[in-house]
């Protein structure tokens, strides 16, 4: 009986098999038809401290030589082939004759390299047509009785030793080698793997296994295809079919049943060989036909099986599975995604028919947080923690409203199981907020000594900062030592708490446990009086462990974070008024709409508000916009400013989502969705908007309806967690002549005012999804603060960049204040003035005192009799 090819390579000793892989190497490079004999021969002589290196030397075979006859017989071999060369018959004869060379004569369970060399030289001309006069001389009975003895010091005999009992091991058979089987190689048992422990249980999925059951039941076409989206538990699906079994909570015809998951990967990996990987399969194919055990396949990326194979040259994996997936031989569980199964199982109608699909829906809310109080013993035991059930409603919860593109339950187990991990490790490691401290410790301590020897050496500096940083070092030192007073405070507390829970818990049942449940409630309630508002140590796992991951890993604010956030937006008048000056009617407006927001009684799908700012030029609507941001966010950096005068054509929506598939710049994102993508919870400022296209502003009915965009990739992206500000200058004329009539009018009449003008520009169904907030002319009065405020902006910059005092003389505001209403660009023009004549002038004259070795400490700004600016530096303070 003639032995299959690829049991043969596997009795390859590890040394032969690299060389096998160099063969094949050198066969590809030169892109031959076949890998022949002479290829394979070429790495045993080229290899040093060998078999064949100690065979020559034995015998006195000149191995150069013999080489370049080998190189010889190569480079007459047919090339160009563009395909993967194939083995040649000669190479496999080669590999079965050694076999029987190394089980027979030597007793050796491998076919090593020595054995190889010893093979050709006894029967050459069976291999080869080449003719290799070096070999004559080498008696072919003396090589084979003192084979063994040469071979003996070889790095390679630790490779073939006899298996136990020292009998020669027996040949491999055509099936593909007894010793070890093709399921054994590619596939992992599910129903053992649920035996030993190493799988969680499943719940919430009886449905669904009892589909599975059904299918499995048939006569024929007994094949279920998993079709879900990633993350809800298509595998998890399979495992709890797999519980069931192991259960018996199965009909007769599944209770002995093994579920095995096939490893596509593995089944590919290293079959490089045309026809290597349809052999793999097809001995999967026969051991499942052949077990004694019913089995039943499970195929994850199912999709992965169509074309696979053909890239070797071989048939597609999908076509050799089709003939037993319709005989009901070969019962198969394959997985796979809405996006692949349309792409591939569609396509192909005599696969798809093949299989019943199973529809793997996200669960719900209520069945997911089923499913974690499953698994809470699990990662309990795994985590060493107790976690509460508020902990798991606010994973489900929380994972569901701020972790947009994945799927319940993965999102939040995943979410749970890192909140578990985080309080295991705060229990035992210093604290995040211990450790930024000793950081700025040792930053300010190598500032100190740096500025110390430079004073040591001569340089100039400022004794005074060398103090100051003292002090910032004492201070920071007594940070360090109470925070890690507290830590170890806590931590003592908490492991009080543990120790309590333990002993409670051996109580045997049916025992009062008496003193020990008072030990448990006193120690909890240390821990509660110990760790105040901000734990640094968590005894258990509760909601606010999970908000705090949350807060991680998307920036959103929840938990106390969000009780921040309350308190932010209660007090949103005062600080947007800080910075806002003259738009009390705008201000109120504005934050009345995020005050619904923030009270959970909007629209949970839309955004958290949008807003259409409309106005005169240079009233505050943009700075409005960045005082949110920095108000809400906690920085200006989380507002994205598109300039919509930048779409007035109607292809350049591809700028804001992303280009589609086939288009330049496809892959790279869009200006809107991908900002937004990695800041979910920021401020978007659409300015200018009535600039744009109108096919581009009707990309926004969603958005402002549904908070969801779709990218040019197809990715949903989330904006229900930012505020959408619009800016526009139409009916600003409207605005002016109601403000010129006296008495500051009504938002609402204002709003009824210039809403015909609005709608002349914008679809009546865009502009009520928006709030119309009226932003008025500021007066002379109101710029008189901003200019203000903008002049201290320029003082404190002195004093931080110099550590210069700057005073302004009084009329300065007066004349600034004037030259502002003149202009139609109203307290814009504040910025413009300073930057276009006061900082030059501030500059000029600081650049002339420094360059002449002063150092001025004042500065004093006033206006010449012509209205320029006069700028007077001082070397002393005022």
């Amino acid at each position: 009986m003639r032995v299959e090819p690829h049991a043969l390579v596997k009795r390859l000793t590890p040394t032969a098999t690299l060389l096998l892989e160099g063969a094949v190497g050198r066969a590809n490079s030169s892109h031959c038809h076949e890998i022949v004999v002479e290829h394979l021969l070429a790495q045993l002589l080229e290899a040093e401290e060998s078999d064949t290196a100690l065979l020559a030397q034995r015998f006195g075979v000149e191995r150069r030589r013999l080489l370049q006859g080998v190189e010889r017989a190569l480079r007459e071999l047919r090339t160009g082939s563009a395909a993967r060369p194939v083995f040649s018959e000669s190479v496999f004869q080669w590999f079965e004759d050694a076999w029987l060379l190394a089980s027979l004569h030597l007793g050796d369970s491998r076919i090593r390299s020595g054995v190889l060399f010893a093979q050709f030289i006894l029967r050459r001309s069976r291999y080869t047509a080449e003719y290799f006069p070096e070999l004559d001389a080498i008696p072919a009975d003396e090589l084979k009785r003192n084979l063994a003895e040469v071979l003996r010091p070889s790095a390679e005999t630790v490779d073939v030793a006899p298996p136990e009992g020292g009998r020669p091991a027996s040949a491999p058979t055509a099936a593909g080698g007894a010793e070890e089987g093709a399921l054994k190689r590619f596939a992992t048992s599910f129903t053992a793997r649920v035996r030993e422990g190493k799988i969680d249980p499943v719940f919430g999925r009886h449905r669904e296994v009892g589909q599975l059951v059904d299918i499995l039941s048939r006569r024929r076409k007994n094949n279920p295809l998993l079709v879900g989206e990633p993350g809800v538990g298509k595998t998890a699906l399979v495992e709890g079919l797999a519980w069931a079994i192991v259960k018996g909570e199965v009909p007769d015809s599944l209770k002995n049943v093994e579920v095995l998951g096939l490893d596509i990967g593995l089944l590919q990996a290293g079959a490089g060989v045309r026809g290597e990987f349809e052999n793999r399969l097809k001995a999967v194919i026969a051991e499942v036909k052949a077990s004694a055990v019913p089995l039943v396949l499970f195929i994850d990326e199912a999709h992965t099986l169509i074309g696979a194979g053909g890239a070797a040259g071989g048939s597609d994996a999908a076509n050799l599975l089709k003939p037993a997936l319709a005989r009901g031989e070969l019962r198969t569980i394959a997985a796979t995604t809405w996006s692949e199964y349309k792409k591939y199982f569609e396509k192909d109608a005599a696969l798809e028919r093949r299989f019943q699909p199973v529809k793997v829906e996200e669960p719900g809310e209520e069945d997911a947080v089923l499913m974690l109080r499953g698994l809470r013993a699990t990662y309990e035991a795994a985590h060493g923690v107790i976690i509460r059930d508020e902990a798991i409603t606010a994973a489900v919860r929380l994972s569901q409203r701020y972790i947009t593109g994945r799927q319940l339950p993965d999102k939040a187990v995943d979410l749970l199981d890192t909140a578990a991990a985080r309080v295991r490790i705060a229990q035992s490691t210093q604290p995040e907020a211990l450790t930024a401290l000793e950081a700025r410790i040792a930053g300010v301590e190598r500032e100190r000594d740096a500025r110390r020897r430079d004073l040591a050496d001569g340089h100039s500096g400022d004794e005074a900062e060398l103090k100051a940083l003292e002090t910032k070092l004492h201070a920071l030192h007594d940070q360090v030592a109470t925070l890690r007073g507290r830590w170890e405070e806590e931590r003592a507390s908490v492991a009080a708490l543990q120790a309590a829970r333990k002993a409670l818990a051996e109580v045997p049942a049916g025992q009062e446990p008496g003193a020990l449940r008072t030990a448990v409630d006193e120690a909890a309630a240390a821990v509660a009086r110990v760790r105040g508002e901000e734990p640094l140590v968590h005894g258990d796992v509760d909601a606010e462990v999970v908000a705090q991951v949350v807060a991680g890993w998307t920036g959103i604010p929840v938990g106390k974070m969000r009780t921040d956030a309350m308190e932010a937006v209660l007090n949103l008048e005062q600080r947007l008024e800080a910075r806002v000056r003259g738009q009390p009617a705008a201000v109120q407006k504005v934050a009345e709409t995020l005050r619904i927001a923030q009270a959970g009684i909007r629209n949970p799908e839309a955004p958290i508000g949008v807003l259409l700012f409309v106005g005169p030029s240079g009233v505050g609507k943009t700075e409005t916009a960045l005082a949110l941001a920095d108000s809400l966010y906690g920085g200006e950096r989380f507002m994205t400013t598109l300039n919509m005068s930048e779409f007035q054509e109607k292809h350049t929506v591809s700028r804001l989502i992303g280009s589609p598939p086939g288009y330049v710049g496809y892959g790279e994102g869009g200006l809107l969705t991908e900002a937004v993508r990695q800041r979910p919870y920021s401020v978007v400022l659409l300015d200018e908007c009535e600039k744009a296209d109108l096919e581009v502003m009707n990309l926004f009915y969603q958005v402002f309806d549904k908070g969801m965009l779709t990218d040019g990739e197809g990715r949903a992206v989330d904006f229900r967690n930012t505020v959408l500000i619009l800016t526009s200058n139409l009916g600003s004329d409207v605005v002016m002549r109601m403000h010129e009539r006296g008495a500051t009018p009504s938002t609402e009449d204002v709003v009824a005012a210039i809403r015909p003008t609005l709608s002349q520009h914008f679809k009546p169904a865009l502009l009520a999804r928006m709030t119309i907030v009226p932003f008025f002319p500021v007066g002379q009065e109101v710029m008189k603060e901003i200019a203000g405020m903008k002049l201290a902006v320029l003082a404190d910059r002195l004093r931080a960049t110099h550590r210069i005092e700057t005073t302004f003389a009084p009329e300065l505001v007066d004349v600034l204040a004037r030259r502002c209403t003149e202009s139609e660009t109203g307290a814009r023009n504040v910025e413009h003035l300073l930057r276009g004549s006061l900082m030059p002038e501030v500059s000029r004259n600081l650049l002339q005192c420094l360059a002449g070795g002063r150092a001025p400490a004042h500065l004093h700004v006033g206006l010449t009799p012509e209205g320029g600016w006069h700028t007077h530096f001082t070397e002393t303070r005022a």
